[in-house]
């Protein structure tokens, strides 16, 4: 049992686990079993590195850091154009009601439909990204940006029209979306994944609540259709970037090099010593040295020199990394991986890291709906430009939860995989979620408290402000954290792991901004017995974190071994 994680009975290794994460009282060296491993000796210390990289060239594992760094910045940022459209109307709600002559339900209903585009096209993009890779639909979706965007801002006084564009932005948007992340997966070792997944989540999520801030003085001054026009011109100028310098990162890699989707069954009872895992790790060395005939790691860049032999393949040229598509990455029907992410809801990890992200990210989707009928009326009689700067709490927020995820986030694991003694097992990413619920439940409850006593004058604007920047940092920190597990822990699943996050938080986000309105006429503008309820629902699905850590392994195990996409005939 280490550090609470209960050992698996029936597998010696258990897919996710491995020998190490990033120990810097234990040396990697082959007198610990590590021959014939590639190493990260860029430190003090050599580094395992998981998965393995393979002796091609063309592998992204491969690639410099700075080039995999230049990648993951183009597409955040980018993504950070292509979210802004999510939250794009939120200050923006009394001036639109005006100009289309429709109630508030239906101005909301136009960031609903935008959050059920997303979520339904992400469930083609995913299966197109696995078998042809991710660059067209990256290319594709900047393209569509740069369309619907322009389409928005010029639909005039047409609802309708309007309100298509919105489906299409959120289609547009996809890709970004469900794929930014994956490619993180593509291009980083589970050591250096932490930072950058935190700075990816950032760019999704925290970006969004930058975008209010502007939408209200741009409204003010030049009119609510050139919040649309900027859009596709800043997306105009990414494009070129994505295409030139975003090859693809999909790759099909060997099976033996993926050190944490080894798996092996206990011949015995399922007990371990150190012997075993010596013995384990060794049996996983021959089989990469067989696979993969890595050579001793030296070189600049940390990951080893490798002697290529006739069967290495030739360096692709940067002419030819303009392609959209170089070849399938796997030979699984289009079909089956469309259907793959539905039976995951089923899986208690998969179903566990849709409530985590997705209820907080639902809340703050609930907060900018009403903050309309909260801000823009009686007693405080704000603005457009006012309510988009009282998005600055927001992303503060996110740029909060940011720090303390990317703090947290690798140092925390590292740590417990010290302690463990070397073992790094996934679920020490779900420790993130005791800030997430501290922060994240606080501002919950505390802003239906204080929102309440705003409009009685008890409380300066400020205070529920500040409790909404809390909530956002926790959602921010519970995207992190159930990004990480998926990855770290049913890596091979990830991308339909992070399908299933986009369709719950979405179809959920667009549920509530039909009852939003509703609801709070129903509590007679009353917010505090609304988010007790919110923050009490948040608090049990944070404590159901405590299961998924202890039983978390076995479950790896079980689903290894019983695996529910052969059940339903999907895989």
């Amino acid at each position: 049992m280490g550090l609470g994680v209960l050992e698996d009975r029936s597998m010696d290794h258990v897919p996710g686990t491995t020998r190490y994460f990033d120990d810097p009282e234990r040396p990697q060296y082959a007198a610990n079993g590590t021959d014939g491993l590639k190493c990260d000796t860029s430190g003090p210390v050599p580094i395992i590195l998981v998965p393995q990289p393979s002796d091609d060239p063309n592998d992204p594992l491969n690639w410099p850091l700075w080039k995999r760094d230049l990648i993951t910045f183009i597409l955040s940022l980018t993504a950070i154009f292509a979210t802004a459209l999510g939250p794009i109307l939120a200050a923006n709600t009394v001036a639109l009601s005006m100009f289309f002559t429709r109630t508030f339900s239906k101005v909301a209903e136009l960031t609903g439909w935008f959050l059920l585009g997303v979520g339904v096209a992400a469930v083609f993009f995913v299966p197109s990204g696995r078998i042809w890779g991710k660059r067209h639909l990256f290319v594709g979706g900047c393209v569509l940006l740069v369309i619907t965007s322009a389409w928005g801002g010029g639909s005039g006084k047409n609802y309708d029209s309007f309100l298509a564009a919105r489906v299409f932005q959120g289609v547009a948007t996809a890709p970004f979306e469900s794929l930014v992340n994956a490619a993180v997966g593509d291009l980083y070792f589970v050591h250096q994944r932490g930072i950058r997944m935190a700075f990816t989540n950032l760019a999704v999520f925290g970006g969004a609540f930058f975008t209010p801030i502007l939408v209200g003085r741009i409204t003010n001054d030049i009119g609510w259709e050139w919040t649309f026009y900027f859009v596709a011109i800043f997306c105009g100028l990414c494009l070129p970037a994505i295409y030139f310098f975003c090859p693809e990162t999909a790759y099909r890699r060997d099976a033996s090099l993926n050190l944490d989707l080894v798996a092996r069954t206990s011949a015995g009872d399922g007990s371990k010593n150190d012997e075993q895992g010596d013995k384990e790790t060794s049996v996983a060395n021959h089989q990469l040295v067989a696979a993969s005939r890595s050579s001793e790691t030296s070189g600049a860049n940390g990951t080893g020199d490798v002697e290529q032999s006739p069967q290495v393949p030739h360096k692709t040229t940067w002419k030819q990394s303009l392609a959209l598509f170089n070849g399938r990455k796997t030979d699984e029907s289009f079909w089956k991986l469309l259907l793959r992410p539905f039976p995951l809801f089923l899986q208690p990890a998969f179903l566990w890291a849709c409530l985590i992200q997705g209820l907080l990210i639902g809340w703050t989707v609930f907060i900018g709906v009403i903050m309309a009928q909260l801000f823009l009326s009686t007693p405080l009689w704000w603005t457009e430009v006012q309510t988009g700067y009282a998005y600055t709490a927001a992303f503060i927020g996110a740029i909060i939860g940011f720090v303390i995820a990317g703090a947290l986030s690798d140092w925390s694991a590292r740590y417990m995989t010290k302690l463990n003694g070397g073992i790094y097992e996934p679920e020490f990413r779900i420790v993130l979620v005791i800030p997430q619920m501290i922060l994240g439940c606080a501002g919950l409850f505390g802003y239906g408290i204080t929102v309440d006593g705003l409009l009685y004058n008890k409380y300066h604007y400020a205070v529920p402000l500040t409790f909404f920047a809390l909530e956002v940092a926790g959602m921010v920190i519970g995207a992190v954290a159930s990004s990480l597990y998926i990855v770290d822990a049913y890596r091979d699943l990830a991308i339909e792991g992070f399908t299933c996050m986009i369709i719950f938080k979405n179809i959920f986000s667009f549920a509530l901004t039909f009852k939003a309105f509703e609801w709070l006429i129903t509590n007679r503008s009353k917010a505090a017995p609304m988010f007790n309820a919110l923050g009490i629902v948040q608090i049990v699905v944070c404590l159901s974190s405590i299961p998924l850590y202890i039983y978390g392994k076995r479950l790896r195990s079980f689903f290894y071994r019983n695996d529910i996409l052969a059940f339903f005939k999907v895989r």
